[in-house]
């Protein structure tokens, strides 16, 4: 599928959420965090105050791009937003994600709070088969630097 449009020819752009890994030093920190969750309470998702007003551009292919130490590196498919509750009862929105995480060629981003549209034609693509396993074999505080000065 063409991750610029919708399926069914209907012509409307797809979004894509971007969002900082608050807390996650890596890449590899951001996967244990998520396996623990998705263990302890599937399905595995993200909740967040408030609910998407495009969920339905969201979950027609987009994708939750995670910036993790200041470089967006790495997305999950959204495959639903549903209302759901705080650990306090607070009402929020839980963004359901593909428990895999596609590393993206790593592109600065500046600190900002809560999420972000992100659009298709500004989102980093993902990484080639040499480049998923140069990522997975590069230390990651040297493929964050290395993105930061705009070299990978």
């Amino acid at each position: 599928m063409d991750l610029q449009e919708r399926p069914g020819g209907q012509g409307e752009e797809l979004i894509h959420l971007v969002k900082l890994a608050v807390g996650a030093k890596d890449v590899s920190q951001l996967t244990a965090w998520q396996k623990q969750r998705a263990a302890e309470m599937p399905p595995l998702r993200h909740l967040t105050r408030n609910f998407p007003k495009r969920a339905a551009e969201l979950t027609d292919g987009g994708s939750l791009y995670w910036v993790v130490g200041g470089v967006v590196l790495v997305r999950q498919r959204v495959l639903e937003v549903r209302q759901d509750q705080e650990p306090d009862g607070s009402a929020c929105a839980a963004l359901v994600l593909d428990p895999e995480l596609v590393r993206v060629e790593g592109r600065p981003m500046r600190a900002f709070q809560g999420w972000r549209y992100l659009d298709p034609k500004d989102a980093p693509p993902d990484l080639d088969a040499a480049g998923q396993a140069a990522a997975e074999t590069m230390p990651e505080s040297l493929r964050r630097e290395l993105a930061l000065l705009g070299l990978l």
